[in-house]
């Protein structure tokens, strides 16, 4: 009997996939609604202030994307891969109706949004450290040409790297991208 191979991960971003933070401030995308955070990395960027001064952050999402992902688990293992650290699994799981997923870690110090000097991403090698060699799809706002040529040369399983655009979130689109890739390894087992 032969071992069945593991689903791919599904690497989630927070910040411009799930919440389009940089939709203009008094137009907030269509389906999605309004929270106030107060996560614990938010107040860290504002040293010197107490915590009860930190001006909340507003973040938007879409509740329509909280049938979406789970449904996706069927074909994949969701794993948050965002800045947000495990503090995803407290603000952003609850609205979404997302179980508590596993969380990427990240190296610190790390300078969000930064590449390298070869212009790949700062989170493209962890990823595929973390991957190690297991198919993933990864939705990012800060993914490039760059990111997709380290994760061809460097990684040996299939991937995926859908860019998703900060302004609008994840679209309807993205979720066909991503539920095609999945089911093609889930039917194949190779390489989509």
């Amino acid at each position: 009997m032969s071992t069945p191979l593991p689903r791919p991960l599904l690497y989630l971003d927070v910040d411009g996939p799930l919440n389009p933070y940089a939709a203009k401030p008094h137009r907030r995308p269509e389906g999605y609604a309004t929270f106030r955070m107060k996560p614990e990395g938010w107040i860290a960027r504002h040293p010197g202030q107490p915590p009860g001064a930190v001006k909340p952050l507003r973040v938007w999402l879409n509740a329509d994307h909280g049938p979406r992902l789970p449904a996706l688990s069927e074909v994949y293992e969701l794993v948050w891969a965002t800045t947000w650290g495990v503090e995803a699994n407290t603000f952003v799981s609850p609205v979404l109706g997302l179980p508590e997923l596993p969380v990427v870690e990240w190296p610190a110090p790390h300078d969000a949004g930064d590449a390298g000097a070869d212009g790949v991403f700062w989170k493209t090698r962890h990823l595929v450290a973390h991957a190690a060699g297991r198919p993933f799809a990864w939705v990012d706002d800060e993914l490039g040409e760059r990111d997709r040529l380290f994760v061809t040369v460097r990684h040996a399983g299939a991937a995926l790297l859908r860019y998703v655009d900060p302004r609008l979130g994840l679209r309807s689109d993205d979720f066909r991208a991503l539920e095609d890739f999945g089911h093609a390894w889930a039917r194949s087992g190779r390489r989509p």
